[in-house]
Order: structure tokens, then sequence, then C-alpha cells
């Protein structure tokens, strides 16, 4: 089979010497060591011969370090950028959702297209190909960011696979109309189920009703859950108990948890089992979580960022994720997930190579895991969707929060980044 795109000169992570990689219908079909005899054939046949290169695309990494394309596990698009229609004043998870469905009220279907999609662009240049997004549903803002979000994710299939999870920010059992609206967006194209526990007058029946919608429709479910620092009253162990009594192994995930950061590690060792077991999977958002959480401390502030090596050793399948940009959440962001990585990193006193390649994977190939992205790689037969670096390995780009120079999407290219010039005195 003839290969469309080849991407030559290209460096693998661990890997010492360059590849040549062959892609035919946004498919990796053969990737080869420039040693290697075979490769050695194609380019005497082929890379010599101008004629055989004519219809097809040649990109030459020279050297650069090709990795997997990155993936937003967690991010909020529907409200995205409103800091600048908000009022800070305290700067607590309560204030952020009131203040968030203050705004929300005046939200039009194309005020939340037009932020979505100054998010996406911006994700898709700092190298994010896959993204799940959380989508707020109540009869306040009935379907209408659902609706502009279900089109972002039409018209930017080309760079950006997006997965749309709603769920009820306010409440479910509390607000009634939610459960009727979240079951229309499943009838209506929703990918998966999200859920918000803590804001509901009924935490544990919202997590079972959840459940039971998202086992109705075949859907996977992901929670804000335990997003405080008191150890007590977690939510997390009955989640588990609902991931095994409805046979929902792997298939559910749990966002924010920073409870986790609260409780000794002989504790977190019995828990994290406990969702390795069941197959509960965990998704650290460390700028939120920064900002919102240790609030009432005035020294000695804790970080009260979910552990994620503890976890990950223990066998539990973690990831990292921007939550939000530009609004009460986390009043920061550019949408880089390179970033957000090497920020958790600082919070968790990572700094080994294998360490940082940790972080890497957890907003990568981990995070494929957690999204079950089957195609997700660079081998043959995968979706040649892929980042460029100038750097030697996969840790230097987390240490040096690296910037990718270019992006494929399925073997096309969707952003490039040249290279900052400097203009010395004569």
């Amino acid at each position: 089979m003839s290969a469309d795109v080849i991407i030559k000169n290209a460096r693998l992570n661990e890997k010492n010497e360059l590849y040549s990689l062959f892609i035919k219908d946004g498919k990796f079909i053969d990737i080869q060591s420039l040693k290697q005899k075979k490769e050695e054939g194609f380019k005497k046949q082929n890379l010599e011969n101008k004629s055989a290169l004519s219809n097809k695309t040649i990109i030459d990494a020279a050297g650069q370090l090709i990795l997997p394309a990155l993936i937003e596990t967690h991010i909020h698009l529907d409200k995205a950028c409103i800091f600048s229609r908000c009022q800070l004043k305290e700067g607590t998870l309560e204030e952020a959702i009131t203040q968030t469905a203050k705004a929300k009220a005046s939200f039009t279907y194309d005020d939340v297209y037009q932020r979505g999609k100054k998010v996406i662009e911006k994700a898709i240049k700092q190298g994010t190909s896959f993204m799940r997004t959380h989508v707020e549903i109540d009869p306040v803002i009935g379907l209408i960011s659902f609706n502009a979000i279900k089109q972002l994710k039409i018209d930017y299939a080309w760079a950006m696979t997006v997965e749309l999870c709603v769920f009820p920010q306010e409440g479910l059992h509390n607000n009634p109309g939610t459960f009727e609206l979240l079951e229309q967006t499943l009838q209506q194209g929703a990918d998966l189920l999200g859920g918000c526990p803590y804001t509901d007058s009924e935490p544990q029946r919202q997590i079972e009703t959840l459940f039971k919608l998202a086992s109705k429709y075949d859907v996977d479910l992901d929670f804000h859950l335990d997003f405080d620092l008191n150890p007590n009253n977690m939510s997390l162990p009955y989640i588990i108990e609902m991931t095994e009594k409805f046979n929902y192994q792997h298939r559910v995930t749990v966002g924010h948890v920073t409870k986790l950061s609260a409780i000794e590690p002989e504790k977190l060792y019995i828990i994290a089992k406990k969702m390795a077991s069941a197959g509960v999977q965990l998704t650290a958002l460390p700028s939120t979580d920064l900002f919102l959480t240790g609030r009432d401390h005035q020294y000695n502030i804790p970080r009260g960022v979910a552990p994620l090596m503890s976890l990950a050793k223990a066998g539990v399948c973690c990831s990292i994720s921007s939550n939000n940009i530009e609004n009460p959440f986390t009043p920061y962001g550019d949408a880089s997930q390179i970033r957000q990585a090497n920020l958790y990193a600082n919070v968790a006193q990572l700094a080994t190579q294998s360490e940082l390649s940790k972080c890497m994977h957890w907003i990568s190939t981990d995070s494929a895991k957690l999204m079950s992205l089957s195609n997700y790689g660079i081998r043959v037969g995968m979706d040649a969707d892929v980042n460029f670096f100038n750097a030697q390995n996969e840790s230097e780009v987390i240490a040096t929060v690296l910037a990718p120079t270019m992006g494929l999407k399925r073997g096309k290219i969707t952003f490039e980044r040249k290279e900052v010039e400097l203009f010395f005195p004569d």
C-alpha cells in the first residue's frame, strides 16, 4: 500500500535513531528506522525519484520529537471566557457557581459558540486533538449551550474530536425540569452523562439516578466529586459501589476529588485499590483546584490537588486537564495541556525523567485509556494524530513547557508554529 503522507527524519520517544512514518488515509501504515534495509530500499526507489513523490506530502521532521496528540479530558467550553462579566470577591467554589449562574442567564447560542470557538482554536494550536467538554443543563439555559457546542463539535472535527458530557451543575433533584432536559440531550446526541452531587439536595440519590439514566442510554459517566479539603463525607465510596452494582467498570470518571489530598497514605491506598478494582478513573484539575481550595487557611495553605502518583501506582487510570478557562472557577488559561502537566509536576514535586514522562502520559496515553480511544498512538493501524516538538524526549517537553511546532489530525496538518526569531544588533 502506497503512503500519501510521509514524515521523515522523525525522533520517537526513547529511541536513539530517526524514523520515517508512512500514512495512508489518515492512518499509520508503516514505521521504519532509517537503519532498516526496507527503509533504505524506499529511499533509493522513491525519495530520490521526484515523479514518485509528486502526489505525496513529505514532511521533514528534521530530528524533531513526534508524540501522540494531546487530550483534554475535562473542560467547560460553554462557560469559558466570562470572567470579565463576573465580580469575584471571595474566590470560593460557592461564589464561582453563583457568579456563573448569574452570567449563564444571559447566554445566547452565538455567545456560547464564539467563546467555545476561541478556546477550541487555542487548544488546537497547543497540540490538543481530543476534548471532553462538560455542558451545563438546567431550566435556565435549556439546550442553548448544548446546541452551540454540538455545532462546534461538527465544525471543528477536522482538527478536534469533541465529546459532549451533559451534567446538572446546580443540582438535579432540587432543580425541577433538569432530569427531563438531560434525557432530551441524550436523545439528541450527547456522548456521555456527568454529575455534580455536592450541589444536589440529595447527593447519593443524584448519583444513583444518573447511573440509571446512563445505563438506559448506554453512555459513560463523568462526575464532579468531593471538591473540598474535608476528608469526611466522601461520595467516592458510593460511586465505587454504584459502578460495581451497574457493571460500569472502566466507564466512570471522577474529577477534582480534592478530598483525597487530605487523607493519610494508608487510607488513600485502600481507596485507590478499590477504585482500581472497580475501574473508576480520576482527572485532576490543578489550575482550578489550586485556585479555589484552601481559602479558609491564612498560612500553611494546602495544595489541595488529587495525588495522582499514589493513585496511579495503585492501578488507577488518571489524567490532568484544564477544567476552566477565564471564568470564576479559573481566571487563567491558554488551553495548554503541557502547561497544566508542568503545573501539576510543580505542585506534586515531580522532577525525575520518569515522573515527568508520567505527567505527559496523564495528558496523552493515559487520557486515551480514560476516554477509550481505540485508535490512539504512534503504531501501525492507529490514526495519525501527532505533534512535533523540538525536544529529545517527552520529559523535556513537560520540564520546559515546550509548545509543539506542528500538529497533524488523521495525517493532515492542522497548525504550524514558526520559531521566534531574535534580531541581534549589527
